[in-house]
C-alpha cells in the first residue's frame, strides 16, 4: 500500500500525486507572476498539505522551480509539435515561430519562468530540466526542414530561436518599435523565417561546392 503523505477535502495525496499537484499549482502562479510568484509556502496551503510536505518531493525552491520549468517546457514541446503538424501552406518553420510568439504574448508569466529566470542555466547537464529544453530545441531543428551539413542547422535555429525571444520580450516590455518601422510583430516574425530559410540554403549550398571542390 502507498504511503499517506497529507489529505484534502477527503482525498488522499500519495508519493507522486503530491509532486504533480505541486507543479500544476506553481504553473498556475507562474501564469500571474514568473518565477517570482512561485512559493512553498503558498503552495503547501493552496493544494491542503502541511508546510513540510513539499520537501519529500523537493529539496528546496530551486529544484520546484527546476521541475516547474521542465513541464512548462514539454507543454511548449507538445504545443509546438501540434503546430508543426498542422495541415498548412505555411512552412514548418514560419507555424513554430508564429506558434512560439503565440505562447511569448498570451502565456508571458511561464513564458518569462523558462526563458528570463536562472533556472535553466543552473540545470545540471543531463538533468530533467536539460533534456526538456534539449527536446525543444530539437523541434526548432526539425522545423528548418533541412537536411544535416556540419552544424549548420544548429546555427540557424539558434538564430532564430535568439531572434523570436527578442521579439516577445520587447513586446512583454512595450519596447517593440514596429509601428514605426510599419510592421506587425507577425509580419517581422516571417521576415525572421523568411531569412532563417535563404541563408541556410546558401551555407548548405557553400558547404557542398567547397566540399566538392576539395574532392
Amino acid at each position: 500500500m502507498r504511503s499517506q503523505v497529507a489529505r484534502k477535502a477527503g482525498n488522499t495525496y500519495h508519493h507522486g500525486d503530491l509532486r504533480d499537484a505541486l507543479i500544476k499549482a506553481a504553473l498556475r502562479e507562474a501564469e500571474q507572476g514568473g518565477a517570482e510568484a512561485i512559493s512553498i509556502k503558498a503552495l503547501a496551503k493552496q493544494v491542503g498539505v502541511s508546510q513540510p510536505a513539499p520537501y519529500r518531493h523537493f529539496a528546496d525552491r530551486d529544484a520546484l522551480l527546476a521541475a516547474v520549468t521542465a513541464e512548462a517546457f514539454r507543454q511548449f514541446s507538445a504545443m509546438l509539435r501540434a503546430a508543426m503538424a498542422k495541415p498548412s501552406k505555411q512552412s514548418k518553420l514560419s507555424r513554430l515561430a508564429q506558434a512560439t510568439l503565440d505562447f511569448g504574448l498570451r502565456r508571458n508569466g511561464i513564458y518569462r519562468l523558462m526563458f528570463a529566470s536562472r533556472t535553466v542555466s543552473c540545470a545540471a547537464k543531463g538533468s530533467e530540466l536539460h533534456e526538456a529544453t534539449r527536446e525543444t530545441f530539437a523541434l526548432v531543428i526539425e522545423a528548418l526542414d533541412a537536411p544535416a551539413v556540419g552544424f549548420l542547422r544548429e546555427r540557424q535555429a539558434l538564430k532564430i530561436w535568439a531572434a523570436l525571444h527578442g521579439v516577445v520580450m520587447l513586446a512583454e516590455q512595450g519596447l517593440f518599435t514596429g509601428e514605426a518601422a510599419h510592421t506587425t510583430r507577425e509580419e517581422l516574425v516571417e521576415d525572421f523565417v523568411s531569412e532563417t530559410k535563404a541563408a541556410l540554403a546558401v551555407a548548405i549550398k557553400d558547404a557542398r561546392r567547397e566540399k566538392k571542390a576539395g574532392a
